[in-house]
């Protein structure tokens, strides 16, 4: 599909072209990482026009399994129901590294008006959205594609085993449905083989190549909150004679943001609430009877989390009691805390080092952001790396966030991710 024998041969042959050491050299890595970029940006691109939702990855995971046995890997398909786990035993004993992509785009339409722009719906609790890549998983699968055919072009002197992760609905699947990491690690992807210690990198706005990410405690914990009233439907014109929901509303989302910002120390630690979905009436003249709100709860520390939402409950019902309706405020698919392993974070800057020489930064800011890579990481010992992804004409200030109908990156950085992630693995199995 995108020439992958000759693509295969040349960067074996860069791999090879000197007498073997003890472990590929970093000339050796940064020459198969040239070599492969065409590909990865072919990759990207194709994904990226044709995306997929969480738990419907499924042109996706094709794609992804037929070049990995076209690589020579050891194949598993429909782990975490659309996830794709691909094994290279290396020629040499050792430990077992995982490196970890994930696949699913957003319920987001794309105005970046691309050549290869997204013109893709799907269908997302019970409505038709238009879907897009807007966090940067296509990316992901593509660098992480790169890696695995350098690797395989290296596999005669890797000291192990390397285990690729293509994981669904990162994002989190949709409400009725289990998805993610999760179901990953109940489907085995960590136990077979056994993964001794698991990495993972994510794109954004930041500058271009740079890699950042910190010990312990890196990108927050995460929940799905849902807020249901009901109430007493009534006429528009009437509202005294049942219950006005859109004050209701009004009041819960005041009563939210004076919690993250008036009733927590937000100098002691950071935490988010945001409210945003609300779902309520059919009619201009017609107050409904039935108020649903979604939004999501970010925190550092389990006790931030457990005072959160103790408060944001207490608060909820009392809204509702006072306008004379239930409210409830529930809070689902929880994300934990992504947790750099302290160990793994200290050597892993040389790796970095190598793909990025200067641009890496171990102690970056905390991230409100939510990965459930974090779950990996309560399994293994982890590291999350961030790369920055900006065009060199687009401001920082301006720069579209993830998740934005306008995010898009300079292609040219995918380089350095495929060169990160293959210095990480190799690095970690020499180490070991």
């Amino acid at each position: 599909m995108f020439g992958r024998v000759s693509t295969l041969a040349l960067v074996a042959g860069l791999a090879f072209g000197a007498p073997a050491l003890a472990a590929p050299s970093q000339a050796q890595v940064a020459a198969a990482a040239k070599a492969v970029q065409p590909k990865v940006v072919a990759w990207r691109r194709d994904i990226h026009e044709h995306p997929e939702l969480g738990n419907q990855e499924v042109r996706t995971s094709a794609l992804i399994a037929k070049e990995l046995k076209a690589l020579g890997f050891e194949v598993r398909e429909n782990v975490g129901k659309t996830g794709v786990v691909g094994i290279l035993k290396g020629g040499k004993p050792g430990k077992v590294v995982a490196l970890r992509a994930d696949m699913d785009a957003l319920p987001v339409e794309e105005k970046t008006g691309l050549p290869f722009a997204s013109k893709a719906t799907a269908t997302w609790e019970g409505r038709t959205v238009p879907v897009m890549h807007a966090c940067g998983h296509d990316t992901h699968v593509a660098m992480l594609l790169g890696t695995a055919t350098v690797l395989a072009g290296m596999k005669k002197d890797i000291k192990g085993t390397v285990v690729l992760l293509f994981q669904p609905a990162e994002e989190g699947p949709q409400a009725g449905e289990e998805g993610g990491a999760k179901l990953m690690i109940r489907d085995g992807a960590l136990d077979h083989p056994k993964v001794d210690a698991v990495f993972g990198l994510h794109i954004g706005p930041g500058d271009a190549n740079q890699l950042n990410y910190r010990p312990e405690g890196f990108y927050a914990s995460s929940d799905r909150i849902t807020i249901t009233v009901k109430g007493k439907q009534t006429h528009g014109a009437r509202p005294w004679a049942g219950i006005d929901m859109a004050s209701v509303a009004a009041d819960i989302i005041q009563a939210m943001n004076q919690i993250a910002a008036r009733q927590v120390d937000v100098g002691a630690s950071p935490s988010v609430v945001t409210i945003a979905v609300i779902n309520m009436g059919m009619r201009q003249n017609i107050i409904p009877e039935d108020l649903k709100m979604e939004g999501t709860l970010r925190t550092f520390s389990t006790a931030r989390h457990d005072d959160l939402v103790a408060k944001v409950q207490k608060a909820v019902a009392s809204i509702g009691d006072r306008y004379g309706a239930k409210a409830e405020a529930v809070f689902s698919q929880p994300y934990p805390v992504t947790y750099n392993d302290p160990a793994l974070s200290k050597w892993v800057k040389a790796s970095l080092e190598k793909a990025a020489p200067g641009k890496v930064d171990d102690n970056a800011p905390l991230v409100t952001g939510a990965e459930d890579f974090s779950l990996y990481a309560e399994k293994v010992p982890a590291v999350f790396v961030q790369l920055g992804g900006r065009k060199a004409d687009v401001p920082a200030a301006t720069a579209p966030a993830n998740h934005s109908p306008f995010f898009d990156v300079d292609e040219a950085v995918f380089e350095t991710g495929v060169k990160a992630e293959v210095f990480m693995a190799l690095d970690y199995l020499e180490r070991k």
